[in-house]
């Protein structure tokens, strides 16, 4: 079931009755309600992978207890390898298995060793990522003692599927939300108002912004020997409106609709195309991953506390595995690479803190050092998007070929002028609200309402033109 679509606009009033006019005086019934929801809703893509989604809530929820009735370091470390190997033993068949296989085939054929290739039928689970780092996430936060388990397993079953977030984020802490499963849950207005707000914003950025550019950048990035440079151009930074406007999308409604129900998830995007260098851009863009990332992997690592030698060694093994995350392709391992790359230089300088605070605080117009390095960062991740975006490396280097050449001095093939108009709007709402939560954080004087009202109508408006006109798509990070 999609965001996007009439069946999840049919499906989401019906659980918000139930649980608030229906099930509000009991907490176990409200969290029952949630669990059964989510599993409708992700059956509704593919009801046999329910099925992994159990398999990684039982067995953490076992280990979890289990680590707090022991003490012994030995028997702990087994326990938490458990979860551990479960949970990326099963997402690492179902998301890497093909990946390993052809190109171990690939070594032997180099070598010219004949060897039988094959590959396995495997069809990737949506949402397989997410949600078994969030399940991940909580064993291990028991066996640093940083949480207690749940004696409730209805309520780590609705932590672990919440439908709003169960397939695309945000990847939430067990630490920071699975106790609000287990309080009283009260329904506050004006939190249920905004939270329609950033949904609002969410479908506006999906299904006017990025679902506009995708026949654009489909039909560029699937041919692009066939477009001068300049329209390769414009085919690049249409996908990082894209691949932003989708993401950043879902997560919106994510968050939204979790505050309806009385749940604060945390916040994943930050208004990323405002960063002035890489470092602050990985700290705006895709937040939940990142610092998951960071409190799991790198700072077990050691962090930058053992020195400059193995802090690089540590930002370059964290952004491969980022990039690998993303999907079972060079691609994005390259990606993951090219952006440790982007990242070092700061290390090196021991300044990657420097641009901590929101841009032009203060102020409404950013100063030209500062759009000179917002526009830098831009183009440094738009062109780590050709990477992120191509089928293999052999349409990287035709694209980057294509880019280089004189043709990019060329009038592009491609030129939506309607569609940089709504993109600049986007980003000029953004920009002025850069210091909120989200983009239609709205607080506005009594005397201002009507244009308020008459703002959110003309959004609401174009939602639903681009959608009945337009052909609704999957989120991209479904495929992740």
């Amino acid at each position: 079931m999609l965001f996007n679509s009439v069946d999840f606009a049919i499906f989401l009033p019906i659980i918000f009755i139930l649980y608030w006019f229906v099930f509000n005086k009991n907490l176990k019934l409200q969290n029952l309600l949630i669990v059964g929801a989510s599993y409708y809703f992700y059956g509704c893509w593919d009801w046999r992978f329910l099925s992994l989604v159990f398999l990684s809530t039982v067995v953490d929820f076992v280990v979890g207890r289990q680590l707090a009735s022991t003490k012994l370091p030995s028997t702990r470390k087994v326990l938490l390898w458990a979860s551990i190997l479960v949970n990326l033993g099963v997402l690492g068949f179902f998301k890497y298995c093909n990946f390993f296989i052809e190109n171990f085939i690939a070594v032997f054929t180099f070598f010219d060793v004949p060897i039988n290739g094959f590959s396995l039928h495997i069809i990737l689970p949506v949402g397989i990522s997410f949600y078994t780092f969030q399940s991940m996430s909580y064993t291990i936060d028991i066996y640093r003692n940083k949480l207690k388990p749940s004696n409730d397993f209805i309520a780590f079953a609705a932590f672990v599927s919440f439908f709003p977030q169960l397939v695309a984020g945000p990847i939430e802490r067990a630490v920071n939300f699975l106790p609000q499963f287990k309080k009283p849950r009260i329904f506050e207005h004006q939190k249920a108002v905004d939270g329609m707000y950033q949904i609002l914003c969410g479908l506006f950025k999906k299904i006017v912004i990025a679902d506009s550019c995708a026949p654009y950048v489909e039909m560029v990035f699937n041919n692009p020997s066939d477009f001068s440079g300049s329209t390769l151009l414009i085919g690049v930074f249409l996908f990082s409106v894209q691949v932003y406007g989708d993401f950043s999308g879902y997560s919106d409604i994510a968050i939204g609709t979790g505050r309806l129900f009385g749940f604060h998830l945390m916040r994943n995007f930050a208004f990323p195309f405002f960063s002035r260098d890489i470092g602050e851009f990985w700290r705006r863009w895709h937040i939940s991953l990142s610092t998951w990332f960071r409190d799991y992997l790198y700072i077990p690592l050691g962090g930058s506390r053992a020195g400059l030698g193995y802090s690089i060694r540590n930002v370059l093994i964290i952004f491969v595995v980022s990039g690998f995350w993303h999907g079972s392709k060079w691609t994005f391992i390259v990606w993951g690479l090219l952006n440790a790359l982007y990242f070092l230089p700061s290390l090196l300088r021991q300044n990657k803190r420097t641009d901590v605070g929101i841009v032009a605080q203060g102020r409404l117009f950013p100063s030209f050092r500062e759009v000179v390095s917002m526009g830098t960062t831009f183009v440094l991740i738009s062109f780590s998007f050709i990477f992120f975006r191509s089928e293999n490396l052999e349409v990287v280097f035709q694209f980057i070929s294509g880019i280089i050449s004189f043709s990019v001095f060329t009038v592009p093939a491609v030129l939506p002028e309607k569609l940089f108009w709504l993109i600049l709007g986007l980003f000029l709402v953004e920009w002025v609200q850069r210091h909120k939560e989200h983009a239609l954080q709205l607080a506005l004087p009594i005397l201002m309402k009507p244009v308020k009202w008459s703002f959110l109508l003309v959004l609401t408006e174009m939602i639903l033109f681009h959608f009945f006109e337009g052909t609704s798509q999957e989120f991209i990070y479904f495929d992740f």
